[in-house]
């Protein structure tokens, strides 16, 4: 280090058995053997007689405000430069007392310095001596990438403190770095990791190596933290964010050095691949609630990109200013691989009601969704074609499990299951009408009327204009829960309506009226394309001239008027870029575009929804 840096303490130790600190403890576990010494901080340099053990690994930990700076003495050769300590704080939930330094390839050495500034309170040395073996590669399938699982490695089971904790979604993908050198060869990662494992596990106190995966410079991608590479397993890489996030580190220091180009390449075929197995779009943000650290305290709600760095979630500078520059192309590169992509896939509802089954795909594509029961047999099929899935089965309310499928040509599925033993309702108190809606909300040719009986029940509907005038609509026996009756108006005129249901049992009468408007003024809205990130068009037809004002919302909320006029009969297009016409950019998220147009009936308004994505970086 320049004579610039203040030393305050300057110390000499050649790694062998101080007589003034005791015997060091050595730990070995398979391939790596590790020795733990606590350095006494005098005043004067200390000079130990003979080295009891090379090591080609080096770590500290450090309690203080201070900085902690090392030199290592090459086997046969010379001092390297002078190196600074990373300074993250513990990310297993550790207080912040002691600085947990990362592990630094340095080669066969036997000898060490260390300069200190600020305050500096303990210091122990962490000296790793990890055999070089060559590890065997896994094989790539057409949608996993080449990953040297734990076994090829030479993980060490035995040293493992604890089974691995899944979380039950996983949210986004931290990237580091390790800090360490960037001069290795092919042949020395497989022993970086397993140095790795060994002072995270014996040297931090954690359950197991706390990265999930691990990249080196020539483009080898490591299994990490065992439990499942297709699992949610919990790491210990980021305090506070370790649960629902996938930690993937670079090995090397990427501070002042870019990442090399196979480094690059195989990250993003990393994340391409294992955000698709959990759908997350990798130009998405998220929502994401801090557990808690010197950065972010507990509860704290942080908005993160779904491929982050480390310092995005903690008080660090990982991974390094020159691969963190790197992330918003790295997400831009990982979007556009191994396409078609379903993302955000969801399931609301429960049997015996309507199930709604909802996801985004990468591209307008023909998707179907597929509900099996326990025998494998198909019991209810949907399909459509767009960039939105969105499809509701009408299910039935028994006692079973189903299985679920979303699927577009060439993409991961989406899967999972809804159901199982269903308990049958209380008796009610009396008998109820809830949830009136129809569907569109503006009526031209046909709707669904959709409604909840607390009980069986004989259903008939009604509806009746301003007038007095009525007519039925249905008149049926339904059964407790959900139910939805589609009914044609192409013989109902223009106009406001009352829909009275009335529901009866042999002992209860309910009653519920609703408003309704059928109106053929506007027809055929549509917005293409749906989900976008550039510009979306709203398409509808009008059969007269007529005002119309054109707003985007959010809930009741009005955020922008898009038009304000009269348009004549004819078809019209109006286009949205996202923006709050000033050129401010909306979040990504959902939005409704609503059209109201006045004629005879008043003010009509009529909407449909859109998803503004995450543009280019």
């Amino acid at each position: 280090m320049q004579e610039s840096v203040r030393r305050v303490r300057n110390l000499t130790v050649f790694l062998a058995a101080l007589a003034a600190l005791g015997a060091p403890a050595v730990a070995r576990a398979g391939d790596v053997a590790m020795r733990v010494q606590e350095i006494a901080l005098h005043g004067r340099a200390l000079q130990a007689a003979q080295p009891q053990m090379h090591f080609n690994m080096f770590a500290v930990h450090w309690t203080g405000g201070g900085t902690v700076l090392y030199r290592t003495h090459r086997l046969h050769g010379s001092w390297s430069s002078w190196t600074v300590a990373d300074a993250d704080a513990a990310p297993d939930g550790g207080t912040g007392e002691w600085h947990d330094g990362n592990l630094d390839w340095v080669g066969g050495s036997d000898g060490i310095q260390f300069n200190t500034r600020g305050n500096v309170g303990r210091l122990k040395a962490y000296e790793l001596w990890s055999r070089v073996t060559t590890a065997a590669r896994g094989l790539a399938s057409a949608t996993e990438p080449t990953i040297v699982t734990r076994a090829q490695w030479h993980a060490n089971q035995e040293i493992v403190r604890a089974k691995p904790l899944v979380a039950p979604v996983l949210k986004l993908a931290v990237v580091h770095h390790t800090a360490g050198s960037n001069s290795y060869t092919p042949a020395q990662s497989a022993a970086i990791v397993r140095g790795i494992q060994l002072y995270h596990v014996q040297g931090n106190g954690w359950n197991d190596i706390g990265y999930n995966f691990l990249v080196d410079r020539y483009g080898t991608v490591y299994e990490g933290r065992g439990g499942g590479i297709t699992k949610n397993v919990v790491g210990a890489h980021s305090e506070g964010f370790n649960s629902g996030t996938v930690g993937v580190a670079l090995i090397g220091n990427f501070s002042a050095a870019t990442p090399p180009k196979a480094m690059q390449d195989a990250l993003v075929n990393l994340l391409a691949w294992r955000l698709d197995v959990a759908h997350i779009d990798p130009l998405s943000t998220v929502a994401f609630t801090s557990g808690g650290n010197l950065k972010f305290k507990a509860g704290k709600v942080v908005t993160l990109h779904a491929i982050s760095g480390h310092r995005d979630t903690g008080p660090s500078e990982c991974p390094g200013a020159k691969a963190y520059a790197l992330l918003p192309g790295i997400a831009q590169r990982v979007s556009k691989t191994g396409l078609p992509k379903i993302y955000s896939p969801s399931v609301a509802g429960v049997l015996g009601g309507p199930v709604r089954f909802r996801a985004r795909l990468s591209s307008s594509l023909p998707w179907t969704v597929t509900v099996t029961n326990a025998a494998g047999e198909a019991v209810a099929h949907g399909s459509g074609t767009g960039e939105i899935v969105d499809w509701t089965w009408q299910s039935p309310g028994v006692k079973a499990s189903y299985s679920w499928a979303i699927a577009t040509g060439g993409a991961l599925s989406a899967t999972g299951t809804i159901g199982g033993p269903v308990k049958p309702p209380p008796p009610p108190a009396t008998l109820t009408i809830t949830a009136v809606s129809t569907a569109p909300a503006v009526v031209n040719d046909s709707a669904m009327l959709t409604f909840t009986l607390s009980a069986a029940a004989h259903v008939t509907a009604t509806l009746t204009d301003t007038s007095g005038n009525s007519q039925q609509l249905f008149d049926g026996d339904e059964p407790v829960g959900v139910n939805s009756v589609a009914w044609d108006a192409t013989g109902v005129a223009d106009g406001r309506y009352s829909l009275t249901l009335v529901a009866k049992t042999s002992r209860a009468t309910a009653t519920q009226t609703e408003p309704v408007i059928v109106d053929r003024t506007l027809t055929g809205l549509t917005v293409d394309p749906q989900a976008f990130t550039d510009a979306t068009s709203l398409s509808f037809t009008l059969s007269q001239s007529v005002p119309v004002v054109v707003t985007v919302q959010q809930g009741a909320s009005v955020l922008t008027t898009l038009f304000s006029g009269t348009l004549a009969a004819g078809q019209h297009t109006i286009s949205w870029d996202g923006t709050d016409g000033l050129g401010t950019l909306f979040p990504p998220g959902d939005y409704t575009l609503v059209v109201t147009f006045t004629d005879a009936l008043g003010a009509v308004p009529v909407s449909a929804p859109v998803v503004l994505q995450t543009g280019p970086a």
